[in-house]
Protein backbone atom coordinates (compact mmCIF):
# COMPACT_ATOMS: atom_id res chain seq x y z
CA UNK A 1 0.00 0.00 0.00
CA UNK A 2 2.94 2.25 0.40
CA UNK A 3 4.31 1.44 -2.82
CA UNK A 4 0.55 3.31 -4.55
CA UNK A 5 0.62 6.13 -2.30
CA UNK A 6 4.02 6.84 -3.41
CA UNK A 7 2.91 6.49 -7.30
CA UNK A 8 -0.20 8.39 -6.68
CA UNK A 9 2.02 11.20 -4.92
CA UNK A 10 4.87 10.84 -7.48
CA UNK A 11 2.17 11.47 -10.23
CA UNK A 12 0.71 13.91 -8.74
CA UNK A 13 4.34 15.65 -8.57
CA UNK A 14 4.91 15.07 -11.32
CA UNK A 15 1.41 16.57 -12.72
CA UNK A 16 2.49 19.81 -10.73
CA UNK A 17 5.34 20.25 -12.83
CA UNK A 18 5.13 19.66 -15.75
CA UNK A 19 5.57 22.88 -17.47
CA UNK A 20 2.43 23.71 -18.94
CA UNK A 21 0.82 23.64 -15.42
CA UNK A 22 2.66 25.97 -13.77
CA UNK A 23 2.55 28.61 -17.13
CA UNK A 24 -1.16 28.19 -16.82
CA UNK A 25 -1.51 29.18 -13.25
CA UNK A 26 0.76 32.15 -13.66
CA UNK A 27 -1.21 33.35 -16.64
CA UNK A 28 -4.36 33.12 -14.15
CA UNK A 29 -2.61 35.43 -11.46
CA UNK A 30 -1.29 37.74 -13.94
CA UNK A 31 -4.57 37.99 -15.52
CA UNK A 32 -6.76 38.46 -12.40
CA UNK A 33 -4.15 41.26 -11.69
CA UNK A 34 -4.61 42.99 -14.79
CA UNK A 35 -8.35 42.50 -14.68
CA UNK A 36 -8.09 44.59 -11.50
CA UNK A 37 -6.15 47.03 -13.46
CA UNK A 38 -8.60 47.27 -16.16
CA UNK A 39 -12.02 47.66 -13.92
CA UNK A 40 -9.98 50.14 -11.95
CA UNK A 41 -9.37 52.31 -15.41
CA UNK A 42 -13.00 51.74 -16.43
CA UNK A 43 -14.38 52.62 -12.75
CA UNK A 44 -12.40 55.34 -12.29
CA UNK A 45 -11.89 57.18 -15.65
CA UNK A 46 -14.32 55.75 -18.30
CA UNK A 47 -17.51 55.42 -16.26
CA UNK A 48 -17.04 59.05 -15.25
CA UNK A 49 -16.16 60.39 -18.76
CA UNK A 50 -19.29 58.67 -20.19
CA UNK A 51 -21.09 59.62 -17.06
CA UNK A 52 -20.22 63.16 -17.87
CA UNK A 53 -22.43 63.28 -20.76
CA UNK A 54 -25.70 62.14 -18.34
CA UNK A 55 -26.15 63.14 -15.07
CA UNK A 56 -24.35 59.93 -13.12
CA UNK A 57 -21.92 57.64 -13.14
CA UNK A 58 -22.20 54.87 -15.77
CA UNK A 59 -23.00 52.53 -13.31
CA UNK A 60 -25.28 54.35 -12.06
CA UNK A 61 -27.79 54.19 -14.99
CA UNK A 62 -30.48 51.80 -14.29
CA UNK A 63 -34.48 52.06 -15.87
CA UNK A 64 -37.63 50.54 -13.92
CA UNK A 65 -39.11 47.54 -15.26
CA UNK A 66 -42.31 47.89 -12.94
CA UNK A 67 -43.01 51.24 -10.93
CA UNK A 68 -42.12 52.67 -8.67
CA UNK A 69 -37.95 51.91 -8.61
CA UNK A 70 -37.53 53.52 -5.13
CA UNK A 71 -35.80 52.37 -2.45
CA UNK A 72 -37.67 52.31 1.26
CA UNK A 73 -36.47 51.28 4.55
CA UNK A 74 -33.18 50.21 2.22
CA UNK A 75 -35.25 47.84 0.25
CA UNK A 76 -36.16 48.37 -3.53
CA UNK A 77 -39.63 48.96 -4.28
CA UNK A 78 -40.53 47.78 -8.08
CA UNK A 79 -38.10 46.36 -11.07
CA UNK A 80 -35.09 47.90 -11.42
CA UNK A 81 -32.75 46.94 -14.51
CA UNK A 82 -29.03 47.73 -14.27
CA UNK A 83 -27.89 48.63 -17.68
CA UNK A 84 -25.28 50.94 -16.43
CA UNK A 85 -23.69 47.78 -14.69
CA UNK A 86 -23.83 45.71 -17.93
CA UNK A 87 -22.44 48.68 -20.12
CA UNK A 88 -19.38 49.09 -17.53
CA UNK A 89 -18.65 45.40 -17.87
CA UNK A 90 -18.63 45.16 -21.53
CA UNK A 91 -16.54 48.45 -21.82
CA UNK A 92 -14.03 46.30 -19.30
CA UNK A 93 -14.17 43.27 -21.19
CA UNK A 94 -13.51 45.30 -24.80
CA UNK A 95 -10.58 47.02 -23.06
CA UNK A 96 -9.08 44.23 -21.51
CA UNK A 97 -9.49 42.28 -25.07
CA UNK A 98 -8.14 45.16 -27.00
CA UNK A 99 -4.97 45.20 -24.89
CA UNK A 100 -4.57 41.53 -24.58
CA UNK A 101 -4.91 41.68 -28.38
CA UNK A 102 -2.37 44.62 -28.84
CA UNK A 103 0.15 44.11 -26.79
CA UNK A 104 0.30 40.22 -26.41
CA UNK A 105 -1.45 38.12 -29.64
CA UNK A 106 -0.12 40.61 -32.43
CA UNK A 107 3.16 40.64 -31.56
CA UNK A 108 3.40 36.59 -30.62
CA UNK A 109 1.90 36.60 -33.94
CA UNK A 110 4.17 38.47 -35.33
CA UNK A 111 7.39 36.85 -34.07
CA UNK A 112 6.14 33.65 -34.70
CA UNK A 113 6.08 34.75 -38.29
CA UNK A 114 9.39 35.83 -38.29
CA UNK A 115 10.25 32.56 -36.90
CA UNK A 116 8.34 29.94 -39.24
CA UNK A 117 9.59 32.35 -42.20
CA UNK A 118 13.23 31.85 -40.72
CA UNK A 119 13.06 28.16 -40.55
CA UNK A 120 11.18 28.22 -44.23
CA UNK A 121 14.78 29.54 -45.41
CA UNK A 122 17.08 27.29 -43.44
CA UNK A 123 14.89 24.58 -44.69
CA UNK A 124 15.67 25.47 -48.21
CA UNK A 125 19.13 26.38 -47.62
CA UNK A 126 19.23 22.58 -46.45
CA UNK A 127 17.81 21.57 -49.33
CA UNK A 128 20.39 23.40 -51.69
CA UNK A 129 22.97 21.82 -49.62
CA UNK A 130 21.44 18.65 -50.31
CA UNK A 131 20.75 19.08 -54.04
CA UNK A 132 24.62 20.14 -54.26
CA UNK A 133 25.67 16.76 -52.34
CA UNK A 134 23.72 14.84 -54.71
CA UNK A 135 25.28 16.82 -57.56
CA UNK A 136 28.67 16.35 -56.19
CA UNK A 137 28.04 12.53 -55.41
CA UNK A 138 26.74 12.13 -59.16
CA UNK A 139 29.69 13.24 -60.18
CA UNK A 140 32.06 10.71 -57.90
CA UNK A 141 29.88 8.05 -59.28
CA UNK A 142 30.46 8.89 -62.95
CA UNK A 143 33.69 9.87 -62.27
CA UNK A 144 34.14 6.15 -60.83
CA UNK A 145 32.57 3.99 -63.58
CA UNK A 146 34.29 5.90 -66.33
CA UNK A 147 37.41 4.41 -64.71
CA UNK A 148 36.11 0.91 -64.69
CA UNK A 149 34.82 1.02 -67.95
CA UNK A 150 37.35 -0.57 -70.58
CA UNK A 151 39.61 1.74 -72.29
CA UNK A 152 40.17 1.03 -75.91
CA UNK A 153 43.86 1.66 -77.46
CA UNK A 154 45.15 3.17 -80.61
CA UNK A 155 44.87 -0.36 -82.45
CA UNK A 156 40.81 -0.54 -81.69
CA UNK A 157 42.06 -3.57 -79.09
CA UNK A 158 40.27 -3.60 -76.22
CA UNK A 159 42.81 -3.89 -72.90
CA UNK A 160 42.62 -6.83 -70.57
CA UNK A 161 44.40 -5.18 -68.09
CA UNK A 162 41.28 -2.26 -67.87
CA UNK A 163 39.04 -5.54 -67.15
CA UNK A 164 38.33 -6.23 -71.30
CA UNK A 165 37.86 -9.61 -72.85
CA UNK A 166 40.57 -9.05 -75.95
CA UNK A 167 37.88 -8.77 -78.41
CA UNK A 168 37.92 -5.96 -81.42
CA UNK A 169 35.66 -3.16 -81.37
CA UNK A 170 33.37 -2.73 -84.24
CA UNK A 171 33.39 1.26 -84.43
Amino acid sequence: MAEKKESLLGGFKAFLMRGNVIDLAVAVVIGAAFTNIVNSVVKGIINPVVGAFGTKDLEGYSSCLKAPCRVVDGEMQGIQIQWGLVLSAVLSFLITAAVVYFLMVLPMAKILAKRAAHEKAKEGVQETLEVSELEVLKEIRDHLVAQRAPSVNNTGVTSKAAGGTGAHSTS
